[in-house]
């Protein structure tokens, strides 16, 4: 059964726009627990831009499910997540000017720097996970590097222009899938899934899990986040 991981990045995002202690990205964490989250994911950026160190420290103590830290593969963040021992790491791109993670990470031109997080990571005993594009190439870097999971962006398929191009993006995603579990990877995707595009997704058999974080937490201004998570489960569930 695939499972949902909640992020809770865009609820400190509105409490950073008043840099004020509300609303309060830890109790959404146990909310969303309470509502059936089979984990929990934040992304603690270089520019820390939503989520806060004292988030981070917060959550790895409270929350109950799964806690998988996305950061940047760069030594401070190392150190950090070294420190706070989350369940998972993600290991994503980022750039400072960007609203949001643009795509995936490129293993292949940063091999050596990826694969020294993934193994100061897994010696601490934290289960790792590179976020890539659903290309056999950075597939096959990501083997290579010791990393236990894939995350597939799926961005380009939330996005797509037509049926046309979304059923190209999905058959993508859906090789990629049966590419990397073949190879010994687990396998989970996310960025852009909605309420209206997660099912094709959902439905594919080597995806593990999904992690959805905007669309959650926007359907939850309207009808409270232990209902949005519902809703989100039954959609994956039933896919």
């Amino acid at each position: 059964m695939t499972r949902l991981g909640v992020n809770i990045d865009h609820v400190a995002t509105v409490r950073e726009a008043r840099k004020t202690f509300e609303p309060d990205p830890v109790q959404a964490a146990y909310l969303a627990d309470m509502g059936g989250a089979d984990g929990i994911v934040c992304h603690l950026r270089e520019d820390r831009r939503h989520i806060q160190d004292r988030d981070l420290d917060l959550l790895k103590r409270s929350v109950t499910s799964h806690l998988n830290l996305e950061m940047a593969a760069v030594e401070a963040m190392v150190q950090i997540a070294l420190k706070v021992k989350p369940d998972m790491v993600t290991l994503v791109p980022e750039k400072r000017e960007e609203v949001t993670t643009e795509g995936g990470l490129d293993v292949r031109s940063s091999l050596q720097r990826v694969t020294s997080a993934v193994t100061a990571l897994k010696g601490a005993g934290i289960v790792v996970s590179l976020f890539i594009d659903p290309d056999m190439i950075q597939i096959k870097e990501a083997v290579r590097t010791g990393a236990d999971f894939v995350e597939f962006h799926t961005g380009s398929y939330a996005n797509a222009g037509s049926a046309v191009d979304e059923a190209i993006e999905l058959e993508k995603l859906e090789r990629g899938a049966q590419a990397a579990a073949k190879l010994g990877l687990g396998v989970s995707a996310g960025h852009g899934l909605t309420y209206h595009n997660v099912q094709p997704i959902a439905a594919i058999p080597d995806v593990e899990e999904l992690n959805i974080g905007h669309s959650i937490i926007a359907r939850s201004l309207m009808v409270g986040i232990e209902q949005a998570i519902r809703d989100m489960i039954e959609l994956i569930r039933t896919a």
